[in-house]
């Protein structure tokens, strides 16, 4: 059907909607054609010069059309902007892509199509403009979104509302359908600004001072087992990056995460040995499913020198304490907690839940027997600046309780201050022998710039 066939059906559509049909047509039907007459591999660039020319033509005839019926012709500019939007589209991130390509936005929360809320980077919040024109064209954006980010069955539809993937820049994208109070399409995405970053960048950037950077970076190559806890959007997985850069970059390293998240393998100067591994939810048949505990498992079997568990949200918690206690020394992951005591409860009420069904008594042993050290993220008195707060050390078990030292506190600005004579002297050895320096606890106030 030819667009001028397509106008002469009756439409009670708006003139931006007719339009943007228009595009979607001739971008569906025409271009796969288009593109395989040119008989030679066809780069990005040559198949949107082809999109945008296709569009021009369209438009043309469009506004014949138009003109034939005794519409009223849009203004060059709208229609330049629609022409953009469809490409945004077809080759981009949409409405998105405005919000995603400013870097100093952070998270983006779409409560429905048109009430869209930003937080930037500065901790600042604002209300921004719409990022489709209804519910049904958002929610066929985040399908395209599904489609492209794997090459396994992504779907979002009434029987699967839900979906969690990772946008091609590295953001993470979370859409439920269906399920709000409106029942309209909502999503939230989080950008994660430093996919390779270190110790000393996130000194400069206040997350922690001169003391924590080398207390951290010995208990990496100290081999310790690290649990990173926080709330979300508190720094947990860029934390867990820039300890990894502690790592020796020939290090077999096997990531377990139930969105590709953090990244580890994107420079194999820093990490050159990495499998990186997602969990998948089942097919349409409701088969498929791969879970991170079995992934955990799995992992165990590639040779790792270091498994790392992107967050633990569950039944992994028991494959990734015994990987942690069973010679994967120096493994890590990350757990949304409150603070660095509440993390013990937090695995305990995972361990519960599991298959095993551990009581609390045994969950205190597993984790006293596979965690060393919890390492907690928290805001700063300021509430714009996130910082270490709390390192605990953990020591034994007693009964269901996990025991623990607490090496480092928060002050009254929350930032973590080294707790004299905290840290056992066997763990205050190994890290000498990891290159730390004992004379860096031995200041009350810690080593944060004023």
């Amino acid at each position: 059907m030819t667009v001028l066939d397509e106008h002469r059906r009756p439409s009670a559509t708006s003139p931006d909607a007719r339009l943007r049909a228009v595009f979607h047509h001739a971008l569906a039907t025409e271009l796969p054609h288009r593109a395989e007459a040119e008989n030679t591999p066809m780069t990005a660039e040559r198949r949107r010069e082809l999109a945008q020319e296709l569009l021009r033509s369209a438009g043309a005839a469009h506004s014949e059309a138009e003109l034939q019926a005794g519409r009223v012709l849009l203004p060059p500019e709208a229609e330049r902007r629609i022409a953009e939007a469809v490409l945004a589209e077809v080759f981009g991130l949409g409405g998105l892509q405005p919000l995603l390509a400013n870097p100093k936005v952070e998270t983006i929360n779409v409560n429905r199509f048109d009430r869209v809320f930003v937080q930037y980077a500065d901790g600042s919040r604002a209300q921004v403009a719409p990022v489709a024109a209804s519910n049904d064209e958002l929610t066929d954006l985040v399908r395209t979104l599904a489609a492209r980010a794997s090459s396994e069955e992504r779907r979002f539809d009434r029987g699967s509302p839900a979906l969690n993937l990772q946008l091609p820049g590295g953001e993470r994208l979370f859409a439920v359908l269906g399920l709000t109070a409106e029942g309209v399409t909502a999503c939230s995405i989080r950008r994660h600004g430093y996919l390779t970053t270190s110790l000393a960048q996130l000194r400069r950037r206040g997350t922690l001072d001169v003391g924590l950077e080398r207390f951290l970076r010995a208990l990496v190559r100290a081999r310790k087992n690290i649990l990173i806890t926080g709330g979300a959007g508190f720094g947990k997985t860029t934390l867990l990056r820039a300890m990894a850069a502690e790592m020796d970059p020939l290090e077999r390293i096997v990531t377990i995460e139930d969105a590709f998240e953090l990244g580890l393998g994107l420079d194999p100067e820093l990490h050159a040995d990495v499998t990186a591994l997602q969990a998948r939810e089942a097919n349409i048949e409701g088969a498929g499913a791969v879970s991170q505990a079995e992934l955990v498992r799995w992992g165990l079997r590639m040779s790792p020198d270091r498994v790392i568990v992107g967050e633990i949200r569950g039944p992994e918690v028991i494959p990734m304490c015994n990987a942690m206690s069973q010679g994967n020394d120096g493994s890590m992951a990350t757990l949304h907690a409150s603070s660095s005591r509440i993390a013990f409860t937090r695995l305990a009420s995972y361990a519960a839940q599991s298959a095993e069904r551990l009581s609390l008594e045994a969950t205190a042993l597993l984790v006293a027997s596979s965690v060393h050290f919890v390492v907690h993220l928290d805001k700063a008195a300021d509430r714009a600046t996130r910082v270490i707060s709390s390192i605990r050390e953990v020591v034994d078990a007693d009964g269901g309780t996990v025991v623990s030292n607490e090496v480092y506190r928060p002050g009254a600005d929350r930032r973590a201050r080294p707790a004299a004579g905290a840290l056992r002297t066997d763990t205050l050895d190994h890290l000498i022998e990891a290159g730390f320096d004992p004379e860096l606890l031995a200041e009350p106030d810690g080593w944060w710039a004023t």
